[in-house]
């Protein structure tokens, strides 16, 4: 086996991976790099290089991969107006194959022969993770401490930390904290009370979001500009992806918008529940599907709600990199060619509803829909035919049965 002299570990600055740094650097006594992402999740990220500066290491590294994060992975996947399992706007599962691209890329550019993840034995982002370094560099060896150390407590988790003298903050100490995930897409929110389905959410969970009894009294009305299915601007106000982002997830949250609770699939085979909130996705989904309904063929549009679900389902299993989520990718954006224009959204305790679309692209004819006199040539009469001639099999249906 060859020996491993460097290892990149994807780095939080938390208790966990802490103890996974100390663990990496015991274990395989080599040099680790550390890196962490910087997704807009909101935190200070500073005390992380801290943290790792204590523990020695020497390569430190922290990316701001927000406008990357939302150019190339959220936008992209706001086009197919992605839902896994009807609900989940795929806040956490967009998230990690960015973060095994430059785990990779970081691994390449400093010659370390594996890479490192704190994910654990019983959830979806280890198979993210490593499905992800699988198709960008399948040389690179996956250390997976949560399924190698032999660690199996929160208890054990402690007495290392103490063992070793790694600062555990006050709040990790008593009773095992809520496990949160969050990035400029969502936040995520799971474990404690949670764990039980039939527990109602209490409200300190939620951080982005007010309670939509308690959002403004008075609705607000935005306007989101597309081009090529890709929101551009808001109420006239061009912005980049992760300007944008940011904006919609100030309105939303402001307005109690975008809050989940979900009972979902896990691909390991169990079911977890989490609670999520995405105010800003779920402001573009809303406005997104707006654009496309004046914009896109039927038969288009219909196609595009079929493969829906299995480009979600490949993007929450961990398949951002495999050739089939590329090939649907490409149908998707060749669908977007034309999707241009404005769509009014109102905002109101808790819900984001279209009012009003407008595109010079627009597939919209009033002339043919109105119920005056059209200026355009339309014969009634010709739906007769087409009746007749779709009706046809039903009739031979329905002259068999009756015999």
């Amino acid at each position: 086996m060859t020996k491993i002299e460097k290892i990149v570990l994807s780095y939080s600055g938390g208790l966990d991976t802490s103890i996974i740094l100390k663990w990496l650097q015991e274990t395989y006594g080599c040099e680790v790099v550390t890196f962490t992402a910087d997704l807009g999740q909101g935190e200070e990220l500073e005390p992380a290089r801290a943290k790792a500066e204590m523990s020695g290491v020497k390569d430190i590294r922290i990316v701001d991969l927000r406008e990357e994060f939302v150019s190339d992975f959220v936008f992209p996947m706001l086009r197919a107006n992605a839902l896994y399992e009807g609900q989940y706007l795929l806040g956490s599962s967009i998230a990690r194959p960015l973060i095994a691209k430059h785990l990779v890329g970081i691994a390449r550019e400093v010659g370390a022969h594996a890479v490192a993840h704190g994910a654990t034995g019983k959830g979806n982002d280890q198979v993210r993770f490593e499905l992800a370094v699988n198709a960008l560099d399948p040389s690179i060896k996956i250390i997976a401490p949560w399924r190698q150390w032999n660690i199996r407590s929160r208890m054990q988790l402690l007495e290392y930390a103490e063992k070793h003298h790694i600062p555990v903050p006050s709040d990790k100490r008593g009773e095992a904290p809520f496990s949160i995930d969050a990035n400029l897409l969502h936040t995520s929110t799971e474990g404690k009370i949670l764990e039980n389905p039939a527990e109602v959410v209490p409200d300190h969970v939620y951080q982005r979001t007010v309670d939509p009894v308690d959002a403004p009294d008075t609705p607000e009305i935005i306007t989101i500009g597309f081009e090529r299915g890709d929101p551009v601007s808001v109420n006239g106000k061009s912005m980049t992806p992760a300007a944008l982002l940011t904006e919609l997830n100030g309105l939303g949250g402001r307005h109690g918008i975008g809050r989940l609770d979900l009972v979902e699939n896990r691909f390991i085979g169990m079911k977890s529940r989490g609670i999520y909130e995405t105010p800003g996705g779920t402001i573009l989904l809303a406005a997104h599907r707006g654009i496309e309904s004046i914009t896109l063929d039927r038969a288009a549009a219909h196609l595009k709600d079929e493969i829906m679900p299995r480009y979600a389902e490949l993007i929450y299993n961990g398949f951002w990199f495999a050739p089939e989520r590329e090939m649907l990718q490409a149908l998707i954006d060749q669908s977007q060619t034309f999707v241009s224009g404005e769509v009014m959204v109102r905002l109101y305790k808790g819900s984001a509803s279209v009012i009003s679309r407008t595109s010079p692209l627009s597939l919209y004819s009033a002339d043919l829909v109105t119920f005056e006199e059209s200026a355009i040539a339309y014969d009634h009469h010709d739906a007769e035919g087409f009746i007749r001639l779709n009706g046809l099999r039903l009739r031979s249906w329905a002259a068999r049965n009756s015999r």
